[in-house]
């Protein structure tokens, strides 16, 4: 099976979503290589780096599902290293 590495940029804007956040990178916990987060108190905001390691539609699952909350915007770059 071919992998890639990626980092998912995560924007939180309403916590209200962030269970069901917190429950899909636990449904994807095997491709989590390590995740940060900060709380920007000053705009209401938190901000989210997931890096990730497997496939590419797994990878594009994810940021998808994780797009489709309601108040969370995610965006997933690709490393440029070879499969």
């Amino acid at each position: 099976m071919e992998t890639r590495v990626a980092i998912l940029g995560i924007v939180v804007e309403n916590p209200e979503s962030v269970g069901k956040l917190n429950s899909l990178l636990h449904d994807y916990s095997q491709y989590i290589v390590g995740r940060m987060g900060v709380p920007y108190k000053e705009r209401g905001i938190s901000l989210i780096s997931v890096m990730v390691d497997g496939p590419s539609d797994e990878i594009s699952s994810l940021s998808g599902k994780i797009g489709q909350l309601d108040g969370i915007t995610a965006k997933a770059v690709y490393s440029k290293l070879p499969a």
